[in-house]
């Protein structure tokens, strides 16, 4: 008999944190360590949403149990939010505030998927998306793309992979890792796709206000209306109100998808911390002021980034449309004499390059993108043109 469930056992952990907790564990045993792993905001919290927080502590009210689906004030606030951000109308009763994005979407696949349903996965993905599936006893049909298509995935292809199995397509934009946004068209056509083929949709939008340049966010229950009874949108305050040390997410569903996620939820955590409740409420109903600030500094620094890496030979990389990271194309790196050492794999190089260079970043085998790499443009700009310099210096 196993000591630890098969379930469990099987679980891959992330592969962000663990290059994020090296980089960290060689800081504090005093090396300069340059880390590009962490998908997070390097600005603080805006002050308005921490005072929030602060007389949240004082009230005894948020110091007892609340409905496990969320405050009814805050999920109240996230359809109106909704509705404001990507003129998606929902009802607060179909919203579900989660410990977090992860778990959001953790609790959409546990609703959707039963042993077997297969869930259509495009690669480069965010590392938590194959778990999650796999734990809910989905199967992850995995589409690649590539940066010659923008890291873009075609009805052709959905086509292709579709089986009589096929539950869910999960869908991504701003997309992590890549950084590609599909635009208007191209979402429609593939809700269009989806409603044709009786496919759920589950749609993360967690980066929606990180846009850059003539790049637009498209919602895809907002472009095809008709797939709202199919469709589950996932988001939360980590990226746009630089809150990931807060946990709070929320998914929002049909009524009877709504219904399971509470369930389940109340079950296993109960409600979301009332404090971190309080402070994404004065965020969602907030202004969007220090967004704007947040997005203009990535904007200059994903530019930055974007140029250092491409002059660096056997380097490619297109341009970030939107979250925070660039996603190179390491391929003419590998097999190449770097200090006597020679890396086969971008899983290898990235450990050559932490060791040697002291700079971190997250290899694609991570995201399903061998011969890739993740580099998050979301430190300080001196650090960035550091450590990308270090690169150079190492490769070049």
């Amino acid at each position: 008999m196993n000591r630890v469930s098969q379930r469990l056992a099987s679980i891959a952990p992330s592969a962000t944190l663990a290059v994020d907790a090296k980089a960290k564990a060689l800081k504090a045993a005093g090396e300069n360590v340059i880390g590009f792993g962490a998908g997070e905001p390097d600005f603080p919290t805006p002050a308005h949403i921490v005072e929030a927080a602060v007389e949240a502590c004082r009230d005894p009210k948020n110091h007892r149990y609340t409905p496990a689906g969320g405050l009814p004030e805050l999920k109240e606030a996230i359809a109106a939010k909704t509705l404001r951000d990507s003129g998606y109308a929902c009802e607060a009763s179909q919203v579900v505030v989660t410990n977090g994005g992860k778990h959001a979407v953790f609790s959409a696949f546990a609703a959707l998927c039963d042993p077997g349903d297969e869930v259509i996965l495009p690669a480069p993905y965010w590392t938590t998306y194959p778990e999650a599936i796999t734990l809910a006893d989905g199967v992850p049909v995995v589409v690649d793309t590539t940066d010659d298509a923008g890291f873009k995935v075609t009805v052709d292809q959905l086509d292709a992979a579709k089986t009589d199995r096929t539950k869910v397509l999960l869908f991504v934009s701003p997309d992590n890792p890549s950084g590609a946004i599909y635009d208007p068209d191209e979402v429609k056509a593939i809700g269009e796709w989806a409603l044709a083929n009786d496919v759920w949709v589950v749609t993360d939008e967690i980066y929606e206000h990180l846009v850059y340049g003539d790049n637009e966010f498209a919602s895809m229950p907002t472009l095809v209306p008709e797939l709202a009874d199919t469709c589950v949108v996932l988001n939360g305050v980590a990226k746009t109100y630089a809150m990931t040390g807060w946990r709070v997410g929320w998914l929002i569903g049909p009524a009877d998808v709504a219904k399971a996620c509470t369930n389940f939820q109340s079950h296993a955590t109960s409600n979301v911390a009332n404090v971190a409740q309080r402070a994404a409420l004065a965020a969602v109903a907030g202004p969007l002021d220090d967004v704007v600030m947040m997005r203009e500094a990535f904007t200059r620094r994903g530019t930055t980034m974007h140029g250092m890496l491409n002059d660096i030979e056997g380097v490619t990389c297109i341009a970030p449309q939107g979250a925070f990271y660039c996603f190179p194309n390491l391929t003419g790196l590998l097999g190449r004499d770097i200090n006597g050492v020679t890396a086969s794999s971008t899983l290898e190089l990235a450990d050559l390059v932490l060791d040697q260079a002291k700079v971190a970043f997250v290899p694609g085998e991570a995201f399903g993108a061998p011969g890739y790499g993740r580099f998050s443009f979301a430190l300080g700009d001196d650090d960035m043109v550091e450590g990308i310099r270090r690169i150079a210096e190492l490769v070049g």
